[in-house]
Parts: C-alpha cells; sequence; structure tokens
C-alpha cells in the first residue's frame, strides 16, 4: 500500500519517508511520527491502516539527520542502541522535518499529527509550534510533561498507560493540571509503555483497541474534508 518518498526541510535538509495512501480520495492527512525505533514495520503499518480508514499517512524519518534509514526491532540491544538517538534530541530540526511532512500532505486536506513515544512529544510539541495542521494525537509521549506550559493551538489529543514506567502517573497528573482545559487526555488501565505495537511484549489489545477507536474518533472531528 506504501512507498518510500523523500522531503525537503526548510533548511535543504533532504529525508526520507514512508507514505500510504488510500484507494479512494483522501479525507485528510495524517503525519505519522515514529518511536526511537526508526519509521519501523510498526510505524509503516499505522501508515497504511490509516489509509485503510480513508487518510492519507506520511511518517518522516526524523532520524536521518544522524543515520539515514535507521529502522530497528524491540530486543533489548536493539532498543539499547537506539536510545542514542535521544541522548541529545534536536528539537528543533526534528519540527523541521515534521513541517516537511505536513507541507507534503496539505493537498490532501486538513492535517493532523500523530505520535508514538518519542513521536508523541513531537505531536504535543508541534501542536503548539508548526503551521498547518488541524489536529494532534500523542499516544506515551514522554517529554510532553517538561513541555506542558506549551499550549496547543490545534486539537489535542493524549492517551497514557497507567503501568507505564517510563511515564509516572504524576507527570501526567502534572499534564491535566496544566493543559486538561485544553487536551483529552486518556489514562488506560494495565496499559505499559508501548500498549499500542503489537509487535512489543508491553502490547495490551483492549487499551490499544479503545485508543485507536478514540483515535478515529477524533480525526473524524477535526481533521477531514
Amino acid at each position: 500500500m506504501g512507498k518510500h518518498i523523500s522531503l525537503v526541510a526548510s533548511d535543504s535538509f533532504k529525508l526520507g519517508a514512508y507514505r500510504a495512501d488510500p484507494s479512494e480520495p483522501a479525507k485528510g492527512g495524517v503525519v505519522v511520527i515514529q518511536e526511537i525505533f526508526g519509521v519501523n514495520h510498526h510505524i509503516r503499518a499505522v501508515c497504511d491502516r490509516l489509509a485503510g480508514e480513508g487518510y492519507a499517512a506520511v511518517a518522516p524519518a526524523v532520524f536521518d539527520r544522524q543515520q539515514p534509514n535507521f529502522d530497528c526491532g524491540y530486543s533489548p540491544d536493539e532498543i539499547a542502541n537506539a536510545r542514542k538517538f535521544v541522548a541529545n534530541p534536536d528539537w528543533a530540526a526534528m519540527l523541521r522535518d515534521v513541517q516537511a511532512a505536513i507541507d507534503e500532505l496539505k493537498m490532501d486536506g486538513p492535517v493532523a499529527i500523530m505520535g508514538f513515544c518519542m513521536g508523541g512529544t513531537i505531536a504535543f510539541l508541534a501542536a503548539s509550534k508548526l503551521g498547518g495542521l488541524s489536529a494532534a494525537i500523542g499516544y506515551y509521549g514522554g517529554q510532553i510533561a517538561k513541555n506542558a506550559d506549551q499550549k496547543p493551538k490545534i486539537p489535542t489529543l493524549l492517551h497514557f498507560g497507567d503501568k507505564d514506567a517510563s511515564i509516572p502517573m504524576t507527570d501526567v497528573g502534572a499534564i491535566k493540571q496544566k493543559r486538561g482545559g485544553d487536551c483529552e487526555i486518556h489514562i488506560y488501565p494495565d496499559a505499559q509503555h508501548g500498549f499500542n505495537c503489537d509487535e512489543r511484549g508491553s502490547y495490551n489489545e483492549p487499551a490499544s483497541t479503545l485508543a485507536w477507536r478514540r483515535t478515529l474518533a477524533f480525526l473524524q472531528r477535526h481533521a477531514r474534508t
């Protein structure tokens, strides 16, 4: 369903991306932002799934500035290696790359952004800092609490698991306190970090199913023609 494409950021950097398009004219577009594992099979599958729901989806390779075409799985060694990319993240550069993906989709109707883990934080930052978006969705964004003073300019939906070892409930409470008035926030019982990914041991089918249903309803309300 999908294909690999190239994007050009505002500083002329050329990066890769994965794009999936629906068989019919798109309802809108969704930028999908990776975890630390690159635009891997799971992220491509999310794009394909969105295309199946009628949305054009683009996942920019936001690690291309550090290591082009990075893509890995979830073994302990792979996870340890992937962490190097976020030891000192250049959020500004990644947001430039995200803006290129937004611009790629603007001809397809309203554009939303959806991110997972690191990508969930980027989706939240994009909601407050970037243009051309109509909605943002973040799954278990670990740095959202540190950036919770940023006010999203667009409707924003956030998903968290209450058993997430990376994101304590105190962080989610701080996000709710600061952003509860302008973000829709859901907490999923017994869900760990990465609960949406059916390729990880932390996959939680009930949480994933409910979060996806809420995500599609959110897109239906805020990001479709």
